[in-house]
């Protein structure tokens, strides 16, 4: 478990040294979640992953699916997971099927950048591509901690109205489509609801 934003770093800046200990070429990450939301101090919660979304590749800014994880990335990875006590999997691509279907338009202008050593480059999600995030897995996973972190965000209409659009082309049922609309009422956005 992570318990903060500087626990955090210290992980990922010892990922880093590991991989410039080998001098390691690895893609650029881009990463949401939990650990996204402390670095960026949106929210201040414990977690107990980073999750990776994308692989950045230079020449063009491309995203792609971060699977596989390159070996080096993975056995460092591993190294860091024993030093510090972490499960094997702290470090994972467990939401990268977003990238199928479709990230946020122009996501990677709005992205946080932070370098880790020589050789490792992670790119946090804003705020406003959490809260596109937060609001699919909070219908799609139910209450929990992602309807937690996307009330602590504090969303406006416009941002929730672009974020259910941008969920619904994740999930195209009917019933995701009711489901989206049965938690904005909830969260008091009556009138978004009935625009979707």
């Amino acid at each position: 478990m992570f318990q903060d934003k500087k626990e955090i770093e210290k992980i990922l800046s010892a990922l880093g040294e590991q991989l410039d200990a080998v001098n390691a070429t690895v893609p650029e990450l881009v990463v949401c979640g939990g650990s996204a939301l402390n670095v960026l101090g949106l929210v201040s919660r414990t977690t107990k992953d980073v999750d990776v979304v994308a692989f950045v590749t230079m020449n063009d800014l491309h995203l792609e699916k971060a699977e596989p994880f390159p070996k080096a990335l993975s056995e460092a990875s591993k190294k860091v997971a024993r030093d510090f006590d972490l499960i094997e999997t702290w470090l994972n691509s467990g939401p990268t099927s977003a990238v199928d279907l479709g990230l946020p338009e122009g996501l990677m202008k709005r992205v946080e950048t932070r370098k880790f050593g020589r050789s490792l480059t992670i790119h946090f999600l804003s705020r406003f591509d959490q809260i596109c995030f937060k609001l699919y897995a909070a219908v799609d996973q139910g209450m929990g901690k992602h309807y937690n972190d996307l009330l602590l965000l504090e969303p406006n209409a416009k941002e929730l109205e672009e974020a259910a659009q941008w969920s619904m082309t994740h999930d195209v049922s009917e019933s995701f489509r009711q489901s989206i609309k049965d938690l904005l009422r909830h969260m008091g956005h009556e009138d978004v609801a009935e625009r979707l």
